[in-house]
């Protein structure tokens, strides 16, 4: 079985004449990129600011990783905090900057939610190391296909699911009798999967709705830009939160079919209903051609045009965490 984008998605339709080269330059360009100054938060000051921020907060470990507390619950996104995102210690894009923080210091996490299966989403050495940590506690909720890929690296409670599929994470608080619960929705996204070049599309991508009694998040996870979006905020927005991606754009020949540019992350974000934009899936790894530090002042300006002030408007620093205010009823 292949899985396929929505309807309305753009076709990938670059050829060998187009991907031959691209694969070349990433080959040859090793050289990390000048990091400028306050990209990272020293961990000191990381640790500090994850321990002050109180139950409701969200952090940026780079990429696509946040760490999300919401109602007691704490909640990990698309995992990648080793060196590579790649199968192989020695080759593969590499990180020029460190996770916000490392696996120790962050605190117990209820469950991790993957988007599709790409190393610099789904990263094996982290998975099996929260896993540990956890002990048989932290729940995965993963699209359809990866299930087995979880379980085999110790995660006992696994919930596959495919579009449109939803299930809810209780959890009983230790220090009185009641407790607290989050859902999470498997929605679409417009993306590929992949591993290994034997097993294209075998596995399912997703975005999903993650909600509390407080919180309501979309994580888009890794996306181009379509019109499913605009159908995910009639059925089931609007959220407080929006987690857009908004790195790995060029060549756009190659790229937009997959990946959101700076300018559709914005309108991603704004066709599903987010309150607040959240930026994600840049200032880690090099994938793609165009300057790493590029997309940020792209998505402030395209954001700014949508009518979203710059509060509104988030590019965290790698390690910041940020409270998140509580949700404003009518």
């Amino acid at each position: 079985m292949r899985f396929r984008n929505p309807e309305g998605s753009l076709p990938r339709t670059a050829g060998l004449a187009e991907l031959a080269p691209f694969f070349l330059r990433r080959l040859h360009d090793r050289r990390p990129p000048p990091v400028p100054a306050g990209h990272v938060v020293p961990l000191p000051e990381a640790k500090e600011l994850l321990r002050a921020a109180g139950p409701e907060s969200l952090t940026w470990l780079g990429h696509s990783s946040l760490l999300l507390r919401t109602d007691g619950v704490t909640i990990l996104t698309d995992p990648f905090l080793s060196d590579r995102a790649s199968p192989f210690r020695g080759f593969g894009p590499k990180r020029y900057v460190p996770p916000g923080l490392p696996l120790d210091a962050l605190p117990p996490i209820d469950a991790i939610v993957i988007s599709h299966n790409h190393y610099d989403h789904l990263d094996e050495r982290s998975v099996r190391e929260i896993s540990l940590k956890g002990r048989g506690k932290t729940t995965a909720v993963v699209p359809r296909g990866l299930g087995r890929f979880l379980e085999r690296r110790g995660f006992s409670d696994v919930r596959e699911m495919e579009w449109g599929g939803g299930t809810l994470l209780r959890k009983s608080l230790s220090s009185s009798s009641s407790s607290s619960s989050c859902s999470f929705t498997c929605l679409p996204s417009i993306h590929f999967s992949g591993r290994t070049p034997f097993e294209r599309d075998a596995t399912l991508w997703a975005s999903w709705a993650i909600a509390s009694r407080t919180r309501k998040v979309f994580f888009a996870g890794d996306t181009g830009y379509g019109p499913v979006f605009g159908d995910i905020g009639r059925r089931i927005g609007p959220f407080d939160l929006g987690l857009v991606p908004i790195g790995a754009y060029e060549p756009s020949s190659i790229m937009r079919p997959v990946h959101c540019n700076p300018e559709e992350a914005v309108s991603l974000g704004r066709d599903v209903g987010a309150a607040t934009l959240v930026a994600t899936h840049w200032g880690s790894i090099v994938l793609t051609d165009e300057p790493p530090f590029e997309p940020p002042g792209r998505f402030r300006a395209a954001a700014n045009r949508a009518g979203y002030p710059d509060a509104r408007t988030w590019v965290m620093r790698i390690g910041e965490t940020r409270p998140t205010a509580p949700r404003e009823t009518p």
